[in-house]
């Protein structure tokens, strides 16, 4: 006879508490998607790169309009809490020390990706828009092109536009924050 399984989903507070009593350590690269705790592929030394000069240049360019959150958690819902590699946030006096940043407080997501692309691409995309995240910036290593998605209705993203290198791009919610596509391609 057949045996029906059944998942648990852990919440994002059940994830957390796994942190504290050292179920997850700082170590591990895990995140938590749908109430799955998903492991994160390896960081390789070029994707490192592109977070650094993308975090660099983020930072500077929106100066005190937003705070740059570089591969840190944000709490989505009750079953996600992912750590895209870069958040633009609104600004927060205590730096969201007091809580994690949630959908209203993001101005944008960037996931920048070589092995994860058809993860962050399939999944996270489809997380993102069903959040309400009004933007999300996807750097393609392997094809060396950024996708922006936005307009986010009924739990996927209406508008999809794809930038190479040469071009620049800018935050819907933060115009005056110009970038080079460049900077999250390099090499």
């Amino acid at each position: 006879m057949p045996v029906a399984l059944s998942k648990r989903r852990f919440t994002a507070e059940d994830y957390q508490r796994m942190g504290q009593v050292g179920i997850l350590s700082e170590d591990d690269r895990v995140e938590l998607i749908d109430g799955e705790v998903v492991a994160m592929t390896p960081i390789g030394a070029r994707h490192n790169a592109c977070v650094s000069c993308a975090t660099r240049a983020l930072v500077i360019a929106a100066g005190e309009a937003a705070i740059v959150l570089p591969q840190g958690s944000v709490r989505l819902d009750r079953y996600s809490e992912p750590e895209p590699d870069l958040v633009l946030l609104r600004p927060r006096a205590d730096f969201y020390a007091s809580r994690h940043a949630g959908p209203e407080d993001i101005l944008l997501i960037i996931e920048i990706a070589d092995s994860s692309i058809e993860y962050d691409r399939d999944v996270k995309t489809r997380v993102y828009a069903e959040s309400g995240i009004p933007e999300y910036w996807l750097a393609d290593l392997n094809a060396n092109l950024v996708s922006r998605y936005s307009a986010p209705e009924r739990g996927a993203f209406r508008s999809l536009e794809q930038l190479h290198r040469g071009q620049s791009i800018a935050p819907q919610l933060l115009p005056a924050c110009v970038l080079a596509v460049d900077v999250f391609l390099i090499e």
